[in-house]
């Protein structure tokens, strides 16, 4: 494998710097998962650290993706974990991985047109725009003070929506009016402003930080495998992988790259494919490219995947350290609710520009019932359910578009004023 190449456009202070925001930026879904299904959250940070490594070695280090826990395999999980247990979920997950390697093997063998013919803008654009859009109501949650589903009310209204009005308001000055160094860091710095007034207000809980230890060793779960557990969860594979495919697409819409040419879309696939590996070998959730993180490199315009590399470094790190973990988990919902708002819609713009970029025309029937159904399939939460098994989301809509393209018959190009 060809050696990395050394990115040297920055200095070193302000790579670490830039990954340390974009670690910030992919905290809070990071750890939200293993939250939520009784994983331990060391373990996620390993895992994508670790995990994002691994993805720029198979890539290169040419793309500028970092890797986190993957919100698909929430319910899953937690299904699994009751069924059959924490060792054969760990083997189940790690067997999530075949898929990746698949289908990195079709496109190795077919060439990343394949990706094109099946995928053109008019079906990769509404997805990615979905990618956004699905989250908007984590995001909105979040900064009214809420749960990112919306149940548990973490912090009053009001005060919530103060502070992430402030999160959100500083963000978006820094990233419009800030010069030189600045400019770069416009998450880092809505975080800062959104905690101190949040610490101001009470929301900060200084007790668990006091009391948490400075060094802390992850526990690691031995992955098993058994058949029900492994065949239950390789369907759940094809939600990420079709995100996958997105994010790819939209990052390299944010450099102005086609990555599925260079590295290749291959190696972006059986890189994920081995950070998911590695993520169930040691006992964390699955890993996924990360829409928060392009979001990120939107505002930044810091396109070097070196601070991809400092981000995986710090994300090991933190692992380990117990007293840095507990004061980022302390970050109250509405700091990250607020500039997640900001995020996710520039991932929605993202796809927005591919249509615009590739000039769909919009006037064609065809192309008008391909991105209106995707977009009311996925901001309406549409799901198939069949016999147990069941899509929804980005990997519905994927499919749906997939399908629509394929089965609508092509028109001709027509004029204008036709």
């Amino acid at each position: 494998m060809r050696e990395l190449p050394i990115q040297t456009a920055d200095p070193l202070w302000r790579q670490a710097i830039s990954g340390a925001q974009i670690l910030f930026v992919a905290f809070g879904a990071l750890v939200l998962v293993p939250l939520l299904t009784g994983l331990n959250p060391s373990m996620a940070l390993l895992g994508a650290g670790v995990g994002t490594l691994l993805f720029q070695l198979t890539t290169r280090r040419e793309v500028p993706l970092f890797l986190g826990s993957s919100f698909a395999f929430i319910a899953p999980i937690v299904f699994s974990m009751q069924t059959w247990g924490p060792a054969a979920t760990m083997g189940a997950l790690m067997c999530v991985s075949l898929v990746y390697f698949l289908f990195s093997a079709l496109v190795w063998h077919h060439g990343a047109g394949i990706v094109h013919r099946f995928m053109p803008p008019v079906v990769i654009g509404p997805i990615i725009m979905i990618i956004g859009l699905s989250l908007a109501s984590v995001a909105v949650n979040m900064a009214m003070g809420r749960s990112g589903d919306g149940k548990l009310e973490l912090v009053p209204y009001l005060p919530a929506m103060t502070v992430a009005a402030v999160s959100f308001g500083t963000t978006v000055l820094v990233a419009i009016a800030a010069r030189g160094f600045f400019k770069l860091v416009p998450i880092l710095a809505g975080v800062v402003v959104g905690y101190g007034l949040a610490a101001m207000m009470g929301m900060v809980d200084f007790a668990k930080i006091a009391t948490a230890p400075w060094l802390a060793l992850p526990s690691f779960v031995a992955p098993s495998f058994e058949w029900a557990a492994i065949l239950f969860m390789l369907p759940v594979a094809l939600a990420p992988a079709i995100e996958h495919v997105g994010d790819v697409v939209a990052i390299g819409g944010v450099t102005g790259k086609d990555y599925t040419e260079s590295p290749g879309l291959h190696r972006t696939l059986a890189g994920d494919g081995l950070a998911v590996a590695f993520a169930g070998l040691i006992g964390g959730p699955p890993v996924t490219t990360y829409s928060e993180v392009t979001g990120a490199v939107t505002l930044t315009r810091n396109f070097n995947p070196a601070i991809m590399t400092w981000a995986a470094v710090f994300a090991i790190v933190m692992a380990f350290f117990g007293k840095f973990n507990a004061i980022l988990q302390s970050i109250p919902v509405p700091v990250m609710g607020g500039i997640m708002m900001l995020l996710f819609g520039s991932v929605a713009s993202i796809g927005l520009k591919t249509l615009i970029a590739a000039r769909v025309d919009m006037d064609h029937p065809r192309n008008l019932v391909i991105v209106s159904s995707v977009l009311v399939f996925g901001i309406g939460g549409l799901a198939l359910n069949l016999d147990g098994f069941s899509l929804q989301g980005v990997s519905l809509c994927g499919i749906a578009a997939v399908l629509l393209n394929f089965v609508l018959p092509k028109e001709k190009a027509r004029p204008r004023n036709a």
